[in-house]
């Protein structure tokens, strides 16, 4: 007989077990019973006990990366919609359960609206500031995608009105949540590579005049700026995610595109910078919107080893190479899928203790600071500015 087609009754019978009949089973003690669990379980929360979300934004990203996220989430769920769109909205919400609908005129009417606790704005950059206040003045939590907003004036006023609307504040790092990053992190804190020593990040592509998600992030009303603000930050943000307690301490930089290009008439098409924190550790970072193919590297180069992610900062193909101190070898890390519903949990779990989120606010003003230094520096050929 196939042992894969024996039943559990014929394996014991064939074994000269007693007869199995339910008074012999109660006599072995072999009843079913619950049992404890075994081990720390972070159950999910009961769909009425979790923290509700509005989300303000429904486009590509929206659609293909964050609400799947929330859908995957166990502390948090959508219960509002906000968008000019309103099939759209129709749509998803038959596709989500979701049947609170507002658009950007009647927004501010959140605040009367007692199924939203969380607000994330999903909203290209310039209209962050505008949202974010108005969320916050509305009495709800509020998650910003990233880069937080056109200006560190802007980031200001915004981390102002969350402290005035005692409510939390968090920009969409989602780096943080991202498995191999983390991992990344972990090696590094761990003294895997030995001391850091230097940092290295590349980001860019080439934007595409001829589709529309490229386009705002051309414009600088919309955008903010340009490939620094959009694709370098991710290089930067990650770069200081990995550098523990220290801090930056002066910057340079150079554009790097050309300059007679009609897609950068109002924003960078490219930077080259260099970062010196303040224990002497340097972070060389290039970002563009010139290049093809799409690139995502980061490099740390420590006393002993180094680790190489490229792709680094993907949604989902993200790589560790460990360098040094023995064989080169790949590391592993979770289901990279997992980042968005981490984010948006963690900051369901701030908002409901209203204690900061682990990519708080002034995070957002401390990166948007560094990117107009660098700016700075650009435009005076180079210069060394303070940070």
């Amino acid at each position: 007989m196939s042992e894969s087609k024996i039943s559990r009754r014929q394996f014991v019978a064939a074994a000269g077990a007693i007869p199995i009949a339910a008074s012999a089973s109660r006599a072995l003690g072999q009843e079913a019973k619950g049992t404890p669990l075994a081990g720390d379980f972070a159950l999910p929360d009961p769909p009425g006990n979790r923290m509700r979300w509005a989300i303000v934004g429904l486009g590509n990203f929206t659609v293909g990366e964050v609400i799947p996220g929330i859908r995957d989430s166990q502390h948090s769920r959508m219960t509002a919609f906000v968008s000019g769109s309103p099939d759209k909205q129709k749509d998803l919400g038959a596709r989500y359960g979701v049947s609170r609908f507002y658009n950007y005129e009647n927004f501010d009417r959140i605040a009367d609206d007692p199924e939203i606790d969380c607000v994330y704005i999903v909203l290209p950059v310039g209209l962050h500031a505008e949202y974010t206040i108005r969320a916050l003045k509305a009495g709800k939590h509020v998650l910003c995608e990233k880069p937080m907003a056109s200006t560190s004036a802007e980031c200001e006023a915004m981390i102002a009105a969350a402290k005035a609307a005692n409510r939390q504040l968090g920009v969409a790092y989602r780096i943080h949540f991202e498995p191999t990053n983390v991992r990344a992190k972990q090696l590094i804190d761990g003294g895997e590579i030995g001391d850091l020593r230097f940092i290295s990040c590349d980001h860019g592509f080439n934007a595409d005049l001829n589709w529309p998600p490229h386009v705002w992030r051309l414009e600088k009303a919309l955008a903010g700026g340009g490939s620094m603000y959009d694709i370098g930050i991710y290089g930067l943000n990650t770069s200081l995610m990995m550098i523990g307690d220290d801090t930056p301490a002066d910057v340079t930089a150079t554009y790097s595109y050309p300059r007679d290009d009609v897609r950068f008439r109002e924003v960078e098409g490219g930077i080259d910078f260099r970062l010196r924190t303040r224990k002497g550790l340097t972070i060389s970072g290039s970002s563009s919107y010139c290049w093809s193919p799409y690139i995502s590297s980061q490099r740390y180069m420590g006393s002993k080893a180094s680790i190489f992610m490229k792709p680094a900062t993907t949604y989902d193909l993200n790589t560790i190479v460990l360098e040094g101190n023995g064989p080169q070898r790949t590391v592993g890390a979770g289901d990279p899928w997992g980042q968005f519903a981490a984010q948006i949990d963690a900051f369901s779990h701030a908002a409901r203790a209203n204690t900061p989120h682990r990519t708080p606010g002034e995070m957002g003003l401390r990166d948007i600071r560094i990117i107009e230094a660098m700016y700075r520096s650009a435009d005076n050929g180079g210069a060394i500015v303070a940070l």
